[in-house]
């Protein structure tokens, strides 16, 4: 049955949303920090003076395996600042005593797997975008930048100091954290801070403000207050080039094949023009230094999804990452250099103001035998909302020296993205409207989805609803299917048993339904 289709996006949010504003644990969590003059040696020992005068930040609260009452493993902290670095000290006692768990000693080790520490700060105050460092027990670091309400990406590094003593039952680590790796407004006098301590011998996470059990301790939503004696320093504006020369040869030998040489160079830039705002260069990039992505098997008919982790695309990648959802994706930087290797980009991002966040992103490829060069353009503009919601706009574009005519020489994608999230986190939710811009148009030529979620550790109940044209194309981004409705709700119910190795159980409903653009059940 063919029809005229209308799409309506909408919202059923319940009143006090709008009108819930602050903070959860701002007003209630406050630290207060001065800064030092002592010369700090990184070394895992209290033996400064400065940790004698501190004061001490304890008495966690427990998040698992219940989140009522205080941690039985107990934790301290103390904060200090210099012109030049964050310093924390930290002493993790073992109500358990015995050999503590090490299950790996690389970089970003898996989290549930290891004893650690972690510090999670809210740098521009809007309980969203921040930055995650940590340890484990054996010393391995831990860091990452944090996005939409807490998510950690630990494709993203950058140089800080940590050393970690073990006793028999306790740990000492001690941080520093240079203020020249992380982004925050400048004269601002307060951040959001919270610690997350979890213990493999007790089987308990714990943080100093209090987080649901059903949240991750990374949610920014529930961070204390960091109050600074003197704010963190201004910067000003700084610049670091990494340029890079490598050259190769060959010869055959048994061809008699007379030797052949060749060569390359390149550079990677920052310019860091505030404290919140910065410029990334690239010219010639070498990409060969990038980790490997973990080895996937497809089972379906349908294209894998594998995260960006080339270091020029990290920073504030989220302004072009989180655009759609994760089966909708109007830009997906991994679509560039691909085919044709990339000759040079520059990419402008980062907080103007409190209330917005930019990023323009602009990338020029060389061509091969095999693929015409193309220059790819995105930008985007983010305005905070409410507590913690957001509103951008953007457009990418694609421009290619295509002598075929039957080859679209450009696309472009338009659009806009609403992003729910309620003080307490219960409620978040996501709306878009993207449109696709290119010769010769066809049917349908738009994406519109909406969802909404409530979650508050028994009862989580998630609506979502998406539609994708046959005609949209998305030629720099990742779109899993074209030319379907999709349909998925799901309803949970959990059980927190008082007793037992058993966290939580209970019944799940999901139901995902795909119809194609005449409404017709497909596969």
């Amino acid at each position: 049955m063919k029809f005229k289709r209308r799409f309506i996006l909408f919202f059923v949010f319940p009143f006090f949303i709008q009108s819930q504003t602050d903070p959860v644990n701002r007003k209630n969590f406050l630290i207060n920090i001065s800064p030092t003059n002592e010369e700090i040696l990184i070394d895992g020992n209290n033996t400064e003076s400065i940790w004698k005068t501190s004061p001490i930040i304890n008495d966690f609260f427990r998040i698992t395996p219940v989140d009522t009452g205080r941690a039985t493993a107990k934790t301290e902290v103390q904060l200090t600042y210099d012109n030049n670095y964050l310093y924390a000290l930290i002493i993790c006692y073992d109500s358990v005593i015995g050999k503590r768990p090490v299950e790996s000693l690389r970089r970003d080790f898996s989290f549930p797997k290891n004893d650690n520490f972690i510090i999670f700060m809210d740098t521009y105050n809007d309980q969203t975008n921040g930055f995650a460092f940590g340890v484990s027990a054996a010393g391995a670091q831990w860091d990452g930048i944090q996005a939409d309400g807490g998510d950690v990406s630990l494709d993203w590094d950058c140089k800080w100091y940590s050393e970690v003593n073990q006793y028999e039952d306790y740990w000492i680590a001690e941080f520093a954290i240079p203020f020249r790796s992380i982004r925050y407004l400048e004269g601002v006098d307060e951040w959001g801070i919270n610690f997350s301590r979890f213990s493999l011998l007790q089987n308990e996470k714990s943080s100093w403000a209090p987080v649901p059990r059903q949240f991750k301790s990374s949610t920014l939503a529930f961070t204390g207050t960091l109050k600074w004696k003197t704010p963190p320093p201004t910067l000003g504006t700084r610049f670091s080039i990494i340029p890079y020369v490598s050259g190769q040869s060959f010869e055959n030998i048994n061809e008699g094949e007379i030797s052949s040489t060749s060569g390359d160079l390149g550079m990677d830039g920052k310019i860091t023009l505030s404290t919140s705002f910065n410029i990334d260069l690239t010219v010639n990039p070498d990409f060969s230094q990038v980790e490997v992505d973990q080895q996937r098997t497809n089972l379906d008919r349908f294209e894998l999804f594998f995260p960006e982790k080339r270091q020029f695309f990290l920073e504030n990648s989220d302004l072009f990452a989180s655009l759609g959802n994760k089966n909708i994706r109007p830009f997906f930087s991994r679509r560039i250099g691909l085919q044709n290797p990339v000759k040079a980009g520059a990419r402008i991002s980062g907080k103007i103001g409190s209330n917005y966040r930019l990023g323009v992103m602009n990338i020029q490829t060389d061509s091969t035998m095999n693929a015409p060069s193309s220059n790819y353009t995105v930008a985007t503009i983010q305005r905070k909302m409410l507590s913690r919601s957001s509103l951008s706009s953007f457009i990418v574009n694609r421009n290619s020296s295509v002598n075929d005519k039957s080859v679209n020489s450009y696309n472009r994608i338009v659009g806009v993205d609403f992003n729910l999230a309620s003080a307490d986190n219960l409620w978040t939710g996501k709306a878009f409207y993207h449109h696709s811009i290119y010769e010769n148009a066809t049917n349908n030529p738009y994406t519109a989805a909406t969802s909404i979620k409530y979650n508050n550790g028994i009862v989580s109940v998630d609506m979502g609803y998406s539609f994708v044209g046959s005609g949209y194309i998305a030629d720099v981004g990742y779109i899993k299917r074209n030319g379907v409705h999709r349909f998925d709700p799901r309803i949970e119910y959990k059980f927190y048993p008082k007793k037992g190795s058993i966290q939580n159980h209970g019944p799940s409903f999901t139901f995902e339904t795909f119809l194609d653009e005449d409404l017709d059940l497909t596969d």
